[in-house]
């Protein structure tokens, strides 16, 4: 107020919601979002349907899945819903655990500012506790391993499975996982690179999930161009154009005068030697297989299945890429470049018939760097959520291709570092040690709702796993397991993480929780109104 005039510096119609009120409302949406998944986290984790305004419906236990399709209004929640995304981008798994951890920490935060202690100590005091877990998990809790041990990897992929839909074919799509992304695995100077892009997945509903299979080479969701061309090409030498084979149109406009008959036949018979010279320069260069990223006249098609070459057109250039890497070929331009050293190498192209479609199958390459895998399953549904499952598996191998080291599952991790975190927080001092202590209470979030999701007393469980970690005979290793109910080694039981997936976890949540708690304000604007033109309706001077 201004000598009693109102002064309005916000627009009409805004809400604005200020101090302990917005910090609370924001805390209350991350913590339903957070709440929302918590069920689905472990091998007993429960799914969830989704219906899309399209009437679409998608049914998964993955965190990242579910978040992606529920429409989330609240903006402190949509936050959250991003912690999965980059947690999913990074690391395939752990995506449910992140999210229960960020509303776990402003849960616990939300206790401490209630003590009127500053957000900004607690968030000092969340990063000092995150600083210090991984250390912890660099060099206490972490174990390292050979990539090489390929016993570990199935491990690793059957884990990140065992909360999805595909509990019982686990074992053989673990199988399937690791085989391929051995295949693509890299070294680049010292280190080893595992790029799962360069691994292909086809879905097919038909058949069940053990059908699901690896594909030494490449699978096409393209059929043969000409129905009189070879179904099967053995020894295959393919070529793969990224340009179209037909007749350009001209950029400039050009206009043709034909005067007689004879021109118009002269005309036609040009157009067919061009096509014919086309097909000739495949022939030559020796290729028995075309793959074009473009289009293929249906004269030249006719011509190419006169030869007895195979052709695929209006291919995608991820997928031609895949190809090269695969059959070591190399991606031509134009035909007038089209050598015999360009070209790749397959034992076997054939089109095969899978469920309702034809696809090409492009196998037996000498030592193929991309590989695909066909998914199999009942439903679509179904198909979906293996998809689902087998790219969490196949990220996770990688990156213990990657990093070579492993921590110990099943809620494991999190209680080791909640105890070492309880030790560590008095040497912080000050208040910043009650957001330490909040921290390490936070982590235990995550074997909480493991037994709670089992079926199992969660308050027992705690205590007992609290007992194996702390005192004289402490075991880092000791977890939940899920057949019934007690403290295990989880090394014993095989359930094991990447170090990648649960240091990221816990580096997003802490970020996007500081992030959360340090709003103050929150000034939302009207929906709908545009503002009129002009700025809204000040004098111009």
């Amino acid at each position: 107020m201004l000598q009693g005039t109102p002064i309005l510096v916000l627009k009409e119609g805004t809400e604005r919601d200020r101090g302990k009120s917005a910090a609370n409302s924001n805390i209350a949406a991350a913590r339903a979002i957070a709440d929302a998944v918590r069920s689905t986290l472990g091998p007993r984790g429960m799914d969830k349907m989704l219906v899309d305004s399209m009437g679409d419906i998608t049914i998964t236990n993955d965190g990242v899945t579910i978040l992606k399709e529920v429409d989330v209004e609240h903006p402190a929640a949509k936050m959250i819903v991003e912690v999965a995304k980059t947690q999913d981008q990074q690391c395939g798994d752990g995506t449910t655990t992140a999210v229960v951890l960020a509303g776990e920490l402003l849960k616990r935060a939300e206790g401490l500012l209630e003590q009127n202690i500053h957000p900004t100590v607690i968030t000092h005091g969340y990063q000092l506790a995150l600083q210090e877990s991984r250390r912890l998990l660099e060099t206490e809790i972490g174990t390292k391993v050979k990539p090489e041990d390929d016993q570990i990897l199935l491990n690793i992929a059957s884990t990140a499975m065992g909360s999805k839909g595909v509990f019982g074919s686990r074992d053989k799509l673990a199988q399937i996982a690791v085989t391929a992304v051995r295949r693509i695995a890299e070294k680049r100077g010292t280190e080893m690179v595992a790029d799962t892009s360069q691994i292909k997945l086809e879905k097919r509903h038909g058949g069940t999930i053990d059908d699901t299979s690896l594909i030494d080479g490449i699978i096409l969701d393209k059929e043969r161009g000409h129905p009189r061309m070879p179904k099967v090409i053995k020894d295959a030498k393919l070529a793969l154009l990224n340009s179209a084979l037909e007749i350009k149109k001209t950029e400039v406009e050009s206009k043709i005068n034909i005067k007689s008959p004879s021109q118009i036949q002269g005309f036609l018979d040009e157009e067919d030697r061009t096509f014919r010279k086309l097909v000739e320069q495949v022939k030559q260069a020796g290729a028995n297989v075309v793959v074009c990223q473009k289009g293929i006249d249906d004269v030249v098609l006719h011509y190419l299945a006169k030869e007895g070459i195979y052709a695929v057109k209006q291919v995608k250039e991820s997928d031609l890429q895949k190809l090269a890497r695969a059959t070591g070929a190399k991606v031509v331009t134009g035909m007038r470049e089209l050598s015999a050293s360009d070209l790749g190498h397959a034992a076997l192209v054939e089109e095969k018939k899978v469920g309702d479609e034809h696809m090409t199958y492009v196998t037996g390459c000498p030592n193929p760097r991309s590989v695909s895998i066909l998914i199999r399953g009942g439903t679509e549904h179904v198909t979906q959520e293996v998809e689902r499952s087998i790219e969490d598996a196949l990220k996770v191998v990688a990156s213990v291709i990657e990093d070579g080291v492993i921590c110990p599952g099943g809620g494991a991790t999190e209680i080791d570092l909640a105890v070492k975190l309880r030790n560590f927080a008095p040497s912080v001092g000050g208040r910043e040690q009650l957001a330490v202590e909040a921290f390490a209470q936070s982590l235990e979030v995550v074997p909480w709702a493991l037994s709670e999701n089992g079926g199992y007393d969660s308050i027992n469980t705690l205590l007992d796993l609290r007992g194996a970690h702390g005192g004289a005979h402490a075991n880092r290793n000791v977890g939940v397991n899920l057949a019934d109910g007690k403290a295990t080694d989880m090394f014993v039981l095989k359930v094991v993480e990447p170090l990648r997936v649960k240091r990221q976890a816990l580096t997003s949540a802490v970020e996007v929780a500081t992030m959360v708690l340090r709003i103050d304000d929150v000034i939302a604007s009207k929906k709908g109104s545009p503002t009129p033109p002009g700025g809204g309706g000040g004098h111009g001077h």
